[in-house]
């Protein structure tokens, strides 16, 4: 690799524990048409050429699982298998500790999005080099409402300027590791509401004078929440996408 090549890691997180899914198997590792759900995304940071190495993060107990299935689909761009916690950005962070040194940029995907594609990577990687950080995201079509607090429409919000948020999201290393490292800092002495750590971008935009960039997402780049996700997503895979 040329000297001033920069080093991309993938982050996977497939840590969550799938309550609304209502099944006895964690979505991440439910069938898909006839492959794990988090398989896919691993398939497609390890075909891509611009990722050197990824890092997994799934629920605890889970690691010996988690490493059959790297051996058999052959994702041999996995170096780390990391436990995650209670909470997401929890997870984020305990798979950062883990990313390779020598890593430039990192995109931390969720795994439970299984349509990810190899152009979607491709932009990512090109715009974190231009903007230090930048998030996939698809624009709101839908009318957005604000509600008052007696459940009656306040405001209606202008759509133009509004998006829906997807992963991946890239970020230079050591931004977003300073960042991570700062809200844990912050948390420890001051505390904070941490439901609003709603993804990764919030932390870098709270903790750093870093923009986020928005770039171009997929619409069919859904994540799988429930059950009906499943089906739409097998439909995808078997249309050809």
């Amino acid at each position: 690799m040329a000297a001033n090549t920069p080093i991309y890691t993938a982050l996977v997180m497939a840590a969550g524990s799938g309550t609304r899914m209502h099944t006895a198997v964690k979505k991440q590792f439910a069938d898909l048409c006839g492959m794990p759900v988090v398989a896919y995304s691993l398939r497609a940071f390890e075909e891509n050429s611009h990722i050197r190495s990824v890092v997994l993060v799934v629920p605890k107990g889970e690691t010996e699982s988690a490493l059959e299935l790297c051996l058999k689909y052959g994702f041999h761009k996995v170096k780390n298998i990391v436990e995650g916690s209670d909470q997401r950005f929890k997870s984020v962070y305990n798979g950062l500790q883990c990313v390779p040194e020598d890593t430039d940029y990192v995109l931390i995907h969720d795994g439970v999005r299984p349509l990810i594609t190899g152009d979607l990577i491709d932009r990512c990687c090109k715009y974190v080099l231009l903007t230090r950080a930048c998030v996939a995201a698809v624009p709101v079509t839908d009318t957005i409402k604000r509600a008052n607090a007696h459940g009656f429409a306040a405001e209606t919000l202008d759509r133009s300027t509004l998006w829906s948020i997807q992963t991946p999201q890239a970020f230079s290393f050591p931004l977003i590791f300073e960042a991570y490292k700062s809200l844990y800092k912050t948390i420890k002495e001051y505390g904070t509401d941490e439901s609003k750590i709603t993804d990764d971008a919030v932390i870098v935009e709270n903790m750093t004078d870093c923009h986020v960039r928005i770039i171009a997402g997929d619409r069919r780049n859904l994540k799988i929440t429930t059950p009906e996700d499943m089906v739409i997503a097998e439909a995808f895979i078997k249309s050809g996408r």
